[in-house]
């Protein structure tokens, strides 16, 4: 592990002891993720290492939440809906991830240079929009 990767590992360990939460009933050893609820939502965070070209690797800070399953009707009033709110609703990313039919709340970022203040509020954002998001888009699309 990166010494830098190993830094950001230990200020998401202090993060989520900041809130109240447990390591050991948070960290998932063997995925090397952590995994929690803030009201309704779920999070997960881990830390994603990606190839270059030039062989090379990059390391991403990945925060998740799974908001809801795509509804069954009215399917491009709520892809305009997401659209929109990706506008408006900054640092957070609304996707649905490949072979998946589940919209998430997302946040990425380059672990370098990333300091405790940042993880810290990377991950409170992402907790408080995916607790309101995933109630507001299931009381209007959810089937």
């Amino acid at each position: 592990m990166s010494a830098q990767k190993e830094k950001v590992f230990d200020m998401i360990h202090q993060y989520t002891e900041s809130v109240g939460l447990k390591r050991e009933t948070v960290f998932n050893q063997e995925k090397q993720s952590w995994n929690w609820r803030t009201g309704s939502a779920r999070i997960q965070v881990y830390i994603e290492t990606v190839p270059l070209s030039s062989g090379n690797t990059r390391e991403y800070l990945r925060i998740f939440s799974p908001l809801m399953q795509l509804p069954q009707n009215n399917l491009l009033a709520f892809y305009r809906h997401l659209l929109e709110l990706n506008d408006t609703k900054l640092g957070v990313k609304l996707s649905i991830m490949p072979d998946s039919n589940w919209v998430y709340a997302t946040y990425e970022r380059d672990i370098r240079g990333i300091d405790y203040h940042e993880v810290s509020t990377c991950i409170a954002d992402l907790e408080w929009w995916a607790d309101k998001l995933d109630d507001e888009l299931k009381a209007q699309f959810g089937d």
